[in-house]
């Protein structure tokens, strides 16, 4: 079964500002929805701001706590093999694909807005019907996304992502280039929140899907999914 191929966008971008504490991509936040969507008939690509091996958070992964979908991810020859040779997000065509999915880690803090071709990737493929979704930090993906009419996309839409609490009580305020919370709400943004820091939640607007922390990945995937197939639905009838 082939439903059509998504791309997985995640960080080059390996060190914690001017701390030289090491960071990445976070692993739950791209195994949980990368084995959702690939079990359900998508075809996965991996990309990356710089291509080639990208880093992992390494606080994002223990042997001895390590989540089943992330063990399946390590176990899988070409889940890692597509990880360690992601494509270049210059090199990627947005029109290839009915989804993106952009997963977090604190790495996407310094490379995700600030990348100039990753916004276009996001904004063309969103304006060419494809689904986007991200989760935690990922939605820095979506600041930079400017739409053919000038405005953000996140303007006026239903957006979640790592709040500017947990970023408190994560103790990197002052580490992070800017809160992703104020920055998206700053852009316009509807902004959508669990009630207490770190609980799973995820916002579904129209196509556009967003979470707001790791435990929230399976819940953005699911949404991803419904998305997808309400779309198929429509191109069908």
């Amino acid at each position: 079964m082939n439903n059509g191929k998504v791309l997985i966008i995640v960080t080059s971008h390996g060190t914690m500002g001017d701390t030289g504490e090491p960071t990445g991509f976070f692993w739950e936040e791209l195994a949980a929805p990368y084995w959702a969507l690939q079990d359900a008939g998508y075809q996965i690509d991996i990309a990356s701001i710089q291509g080639g091996e990208p880093p992992a958070d390494p606080s994002s992964d223990s042997a001895d706590d390590r989540p089943d979908a992330v063990q399946r991810f390590m176990d899988s020859e070409s889940a890692m093999s597509a990880l360690h040779n992601s494509k270049k997000i210059t090199n990627v065509d947005p029109a290839d694909y009915v989804a993106l999915y952009l997963p977090g880690g604190h790495g996407t803090m310094w490379d995700f807005a600030q990348s100039e071709r990753l916004g276009e990737v996001v904004a063309s493929a969103f304006e060419n019907g494809a689904i986007v979704g991200s989760v935690c930090h990922g939605p820095a993906g979506l600041a930079g996304a400017t739409l053919s009419n000038g405005e953000p996309l996140v303007r006026g839409r239903k957006v979640n992502s790592f709040t500017d609490e947990e970023e408190e009580v994560a103790g990197l305020t002052d580490v992070v280039p800017y809160l992703l919370e104020s920055r998206l709400r700053d852009l316009g943004a509807q902004f959508e929140a669990s009630s207490n820091p770190f609980q799973p939640h995820a916002v579904r607007d129209g196509r556009l899907v967003t979470g707001q922390n790791p435990a929230s990945s399976d819940k953005v995937a699911a949404l991803m999914i419904t998305a997808l197939s309400e779309e198929a639905e429509k191109k069908a009838a």
